[in-house]
């Protein structure tokens, strides 16, 4: 379009406007989600048209008016149409008359609506992000207070080392971190302006494309234009990001829901449910519901990236139908990172029980072996003397028994009794182990010191951006007032 409809144009779009398929098309109903975003794309391209003379200032001003309107009557009030894009024009149109459709001067449905679904993105991604921050620093404020809790470590689900609460904390909070990295490294390919690109192949009009992106708080432009118009691996990289924390996540309720089963916490009740028919139970049933959305995430993956395979440029319209596994992926894998953090932060540990628990199954036979190992003996003998100990008992006695068997001579000759004694204590085994990332309260310490230093930089980082976004929609908020 370059201004006013003329009567063929009118004709046209008439012609496309029934028949039995025009709900199949629609996206209207959809579309709420960008509704806003859409608004502040259609404020920012006017004032840029306006600013390049390619628009009158005083007809911007009466577009600006409308869409003011149009934003308080809501996307109820929105006459019919295919998407939220068209019933907004559409509404301006019915408000000052063929000078709203100068709006739509100098692009295409193409460009605008790949640009609302990197700015409502963008706002999600963040959302996401500060999930992840206050579920990583529910998981340093664990550590901090279970340095020295000792707990059983499990391998296969079986009883293999003991370790800490906060080991095993600071465990979920490096994956989440690298969750947190992932998502900040997508935000910045999400945050690029397609504004301007139309249809696929550019405008005749002297735009500014860097003006538009700037006033919408992109961090630049895409600058292929048919690129701009029809790429999409912005919203796929988003949502496999999306599908690793959701799995980061799982495990990280699987594991509680095994805890709380053990009784090894106690979760808050607000984070539980009882039975329709069993009044002793306490149910995590969050938490299993945050560890099935690690399915939704990889579903969403899954939709999206065979929708979007094999598509030819420029535009087609699957990608209508691409968008919804990003918002519904989105959506869950939030809301799930925040439930986790909620039920991680208002947990109860039940010390003693743990360090009861610290010891079983002979979980300290490997600080053992590596005693004897540590004293001469070759590891692989060292394991066969305390394998054929746990086969007899967890204790000295056993040790004694089996050294007796298979090195033929007692126990004291290899190693310090006393240092057996010690290694054969959970809370003395987990302390010997204070290599870089052990879990010995020293090493734990000074891994939570480090974790704190992160979160504390990427809680910044997160926070520069919304601040930027901020910063953009107060100009463009101030451009526009300038017309209106």
């Amino acid at each position: 379009m370059t201004g006013e409809d003329s009567d063929e144009s009118v004709v046209r779009r008439d012609r496309f406007s029934g028949g039995p398929a025009r709900g199949f098309l629609s996206s209207l109903a959809a579309d709420e989600r960008i509704f806003a975003a859409d608004l502040a794309v259609d404020r920012a391209h006017v004032v840029m048209l306006a600013e390049r003379d390619i628009v009158d200032a005083e007809v911007a001003g009466a577009i600006l008016s409308a869409l003011e309107s149009v934003e308080a009557d809501g996307h109820g009030g929105l006459p019919g149409g295919e998407d939220v894009h068209e019933a907004i024009e559409t509404a301006v149109i019915e408000r000052i008359g063929p000078d709203g459709g100068k709006m739509h001067t100098a692009r295409s449905r193409n460009d605008e609506v790949a640009t609302c679904i990197r700015h409502r993105l963008r706002e999600d991604v963040l959302e996401t992000l500060e999930a992840t921050l206050a579920l990583r620093e529910a998981l340093c404020a664990v550590a901090a207070a279970n340095l020295e809790t000792t707990m059983p470590g499990y391998t296969h689900l079986q009883p293999a080392q003991p370790t800490t609460v906060a080991h095993w904390a600071l465990s979920y909070e490096a994956a989440i971190g690298r969750d947190t990295e992932r998502l900040l490294e997508t935000y910045a390919r999400v945050n690029r302006s397609p504004l301007g690109a139309a249809a696929f192949a550019g405008t005749t009009f002297d735009i500014d494309r860097e003006r538009t992106a700037s006033l919408l708080g992109f961090d630049g432009v895409l600058e292929n234009s048919m690129d701009a118009a029809s790429a999409r691996d912005f919203a796929l990289e988003t949502t496999s990001a999306l599908s690793v924390l959701a799995t980061t996540v799982s495990g990280l309720a699987e594991d509680v829901i095994l805890f709380a089963n053990r009784g090894f916490l106690d979760l808050a009740d607000d984070y539980s449910s009882t039975s329709s028919i069993m009044p002793q139970k306490k149910n995590p049933d969050t938490l299993e519901l945050a560890r099935a959305v690690a399915g939704d995430a990889a579903g969403g993956v899954g939709g999206l990236t065979t929708t979007l395979k094999g598509l030819p440029r420029a535009y087609n319209r699957d990608l209508q139908r691409a968008t919804p596994h990003v918002w519904r992926t989105v959506d869950a894998v939030s809301e799930a990172t925040r439930v986790a953090a909620g039920a991680v932060a208002t947990a109860d540990w039940n010390v003693d029980d743990l360090a009861a628990e610290a010891g079983a199954g002979f979980s300290t036979a490997t600080g053992v072996a590596d005693l004897l190992a540590a004293n001469g003996l070759p590891f692989r003998t060292a394991h066969e003397v305390v394998a054929e100990a746990a086969e007899r008992g967890a204790d000295y006695d056993a040790l004694e028994s089996a050294a007796q068997d298979v090195l033929g001579d007692s126990l004291a000759a290899f190693v310090d009794p006393a240092a057996v004694e010690a290694a054969l204590d959970p809370a003395a085994s987990v302390a010997s182990r204070d290599s870089l990332g052990g879990p010995a309260p020293t090493a734990v310490e000074a891994a939570l010191e480090r974790a704190e230093t992160t979160l504390e930089t990427d809680s910044g980082r997160v926070a520069e951006r919304r601040d930027a976004l901020a910063a953009a929609l107060e100009t463009l908020e101030a451009e526009v007032s300038a017309y209106v």
